[in-house]
């Protein structure tokens, strides 16, 4: 916004969640990863980040009580990798797994074959002005923001969390975005 750079054309990856969810339920179920598709909302740090299993038809016959234990698992990836290196290093390979995926989904909507990913974006599909969830990539960039869709009622508990956190998070990226000069 400071800059002037169109908003829909600036995204945050979160597709390494959505990665790490596929591939924890299939894991779990015994499908194939690749055919599993759980949206992540939310953000990318923590409880900001919420995998919604009742939207994946797989991941909806996983027991709920297993669903917590689940949820924590992803939203502690990235921390257990770095953990299990010992401090040196994270998960390069995974983390260029979702970086292709994600760049692929973009440069076929530039090129006109729409792609839905999971993005972090402005939107308004809460009350935060910038969110995760489904966005539709096409020749402009983002060409659709998809609601949220039904939540369960752990879901709905999870998203207040996140939103909790998230809101924070963002009013500091904005106050430094105010008093900072930003490279164009």
């Amino acid at each position: 916004k400071k800059k002037g750079l169109d908003p829909m054309k600036i995204v945050g990856i979160t597709t390494l969640d959505v990665v790490r969810a596929n591939k924890f339920v299939g894991g779990i179920t015994g499908k194939n990863p690749n055919y599993i598709n759980v949206p992540v909302i939310g953000g990318h740090a923590g409880t900001t980040i919420m995998p919604v299993f009742s939207q994946d038809k797989v991941a909806a016959t996983i027991d709920a009580e297993k669903i917590p234990d689940l949820d924590k698992h992803v939203q502690d990836a990235g921390t257990e990798v770095v953990e299990a290196k010992g401090g040196k290093g994270s998960a390069t390979l995974s983390m260029a797994y979702a970086g292709a995926r994600f760049g692929k989904a973009v440069l076929a909507g530039l090129a006109g074959k729409r792609r839905v990913e999971c993005a972090y974006c402005k939107s308004d599909v809460t009350d935060l002005p910038y969110f995760a969830q489904k966005v539709a990539f096409g020749e402009t960039g983002i060409t659709k923001v998809f609601p949220i869709g039904e939540l369960n009622d752990y879901e709905k508990k999870r998203l207040e969390e996140a939103k909790t956190q998230l809101k924070t998070e963002i009013e500091t990226g904005l106050k430094y975005a105010e008093s900072n000069e930003l490279a164009a």
